[in-house]
């Protein structure tokens, strides 16, 4: 085994919590069954590492192999991962074509190992996806394998989920490949990105309503009242039961009763004139816009922002701009004067 692969490996190996390490290897299904059964987890991580570099030499391990752990490790851990959602368009009146696997992945590697010297892709079938990694290099560097582009796309949708890239300039030509290589005209960024991959593929396909169109809505008010009631937080008076009963109607009518896809935060940059009937204010002659940015930031901002009125910290219904998030597919809003 080469020594930058073994290094690689090692290095892999190395971030890889033991607690998990049995679980990734399995997934990984390089090593055969009988040799997971020989690998002594109990060990310094160290250790291990080197054993499991022993036992990969043996089997001659290459490049690509490692890659697909990689890419098993970053499944395990997409959390992890700052992720953008892009979105991808035919032509109108276009045919939906059957998805031919094979045929992607060779058009897709294709497209970018002709436009670039040094660049390694790999591939990885999970579920209803397919998970790209792609290690870019240059026409005189090698690929960095320490700092790859992970794409997940899932096929005959026009939705595909792109890690943050280190080399901007690359990103024209992994959108030119996953067109191509997808049959797609047309993509653009969409304003919505999160850590939380799963979240943002219920916002995509519309997924995270499942819960709430199997709610039992012959529920009396009444009786959902009480359950707020019950737990609602005993230092917080509510004097009318009548509003108490609206705030939760109104909430509900808003979020639903499902659990909200999980996002970390929300921005919203602020671009207006100054206005007034006073003359000669400091900011009366102040040709540029005012300019200010929001940022809400929660371990889970929607089901935090879903709290707020029956916790009777805001008034019901909230602004659409906080609650139009997973309808809108947008957590980056842009707010000018009309």
């Amino acid at each position: 085994m080469d020594e930058n692969v073994a290094e690689f490996l090692r290095r892999i190996i190395l971030k890889i919590p033991l607690c998990e390490m049995k679980t990734i290897l399995e997934a990984w299904d390089f090593l055969s069954e009988d040799q997971l059964q020989t690998i002594n987890l109990k060990q310094r991580k160290e250790f291990l590492a080197q054993e499991l570099i022993l036992l990969c030499e043996n089997k001659c391990a290459r490049l690509d192999d490692v890659a697909l752990l990689d890419i098993v490790s970053t499944q395990f851990h997409r959390h992890q991962k700052l992720w953008n959602v892009f979105q991808m368009s035919k032509e109108p009146g276009e045919d939906v074509d059957l998805f031919d696997m094979e045929q992607f992945q060779r058009s897709f590697k294709r497209i970018l190992q002709r436009a670039l010297k040094n660049v390694t892709v790999s591939f990885r079938v999970y579920e209803n996806s397919v998970w790209i990694r792609v290690a870019w290099g240059t026409q005189y560097l090698q690929p960095n394998q320490y700092k790859p582009t992970f794409v997940v796309y899932y096929p005959q949708t026009p939705y595909a989920f792109i890690s943050s890239c280190h080399l901007k300039s690359t990103l024209p030509l992994l959108h030119q490949a996953l067109k191509v290589a997808s049959k797609h005209q047309q993509i653009v960024q969409l304003d919505l990105r999160s850590r939380h991959l799963d979240s943002l593929k219920a916002i995509a396909f519309r997924e995270y309503n499942q819960t709430f169109e199997n709610y039992n809505s012959t529920m009396s008010l009444h009786e959902e009242s009480l359950g707020l009631e019950i737990n609602s937080n005993s230092k917080i008076i509510h004097e009318n039961t009548e509003e108490r009963v609206r705030i939760h109607r109104v909430t509900q009518e808003t979020f639903g009763a499902y659990p909200q896809p999980q996002l970390e935060f929300a921005q919203y940059k602020l671009e207006t004139k100054f206005k007034s009937d006073i003359a000669g204010g400091i900011l009366a002659d102040r040709k540029e816009p005012l300019r200010c940015l929001v940022k809400f930031s929660s371990p889970h901002l929607l089901e935090a922002l879903k709290s707020l009125a029956p916790a009777g910290i805001a008034d019901a219904p909230l602004s659409p701009l906080l609650t139009c998030i997973p309808r809108k597919k947008m957590n980056y809003f842009k707010i000018r004067d009309k």
